[in-house]
């Protein structure tokens, strides 16, 4: 198998595992806090941040670096187009992605006191879950143009 192609699966893999971590999480994450139960609240929750150290976070490593690497290895120039803009909607999905991490750490400390004090959620928790839930779209939308931009490699001008 030549480097090229190797590099193309693990791009491809790190693509799958950072779309399917963060559709999976955000659904489990969103129906745990529907149901308002704040022990199941609390374990999802964890595993969410559980999730997000061992997934997310190494793909968001290696999807710029394979990506990288590929459009060198193919010939792309880093100015083409198609590149220009993922790599710009990749920095936005960054810019979404790193206050949800916060987020879901400081929510997962509320559910934990509000667990230990036998008390419901405070009004916080629902504010930072809002921001959670919002910040998930715009980062969803664009990981689905990098996949439209990395499959189709449409001819854009910088």
């Amino acid at each position: 198998m030549s480097w090229y192609l190797i590099l193309k699966t693990i791009h491809i893999l790190s693509s799958t595992l950072l779309f399917g971590t963060g559709l999976g999480t955000a659904f489990h994450g969103w129906m745990a806090q529907r149901s308002r139960d704040v022990r199941a609240i609390s374990v999802v929750s964890r595993n969410v941040v559980l999730a997000d150290w061992i997934f997310t976070a190494p793909a968001v490593v290696v999807q710029p670096v394979t990506g990288v690497a590929l459009a060198l290895n193919a010939g792309f120039p880093l100015t083409s187009g198609w590149l220009v803009l993922a790599i710009v909607l990749y920095g936005v999905v960054g810019a979404c992605w790193l206050p949800v991490v916060w987020l879901q750490i400081r929510m997962h400390q509320l559910v934990k006191q509000a667990l230990a004090a036998d008390t419901p959620l405070p009004t916080l928790y629902y504010r930072y879950a809002r921001w959670w839930f919002i910040l998930g779209w715009p980062a969803f939308l664009c990981v689905i143009v990098i996949f439209y931009l990395m499959i189709a490699k449409p001819e854009l001008s910088p």
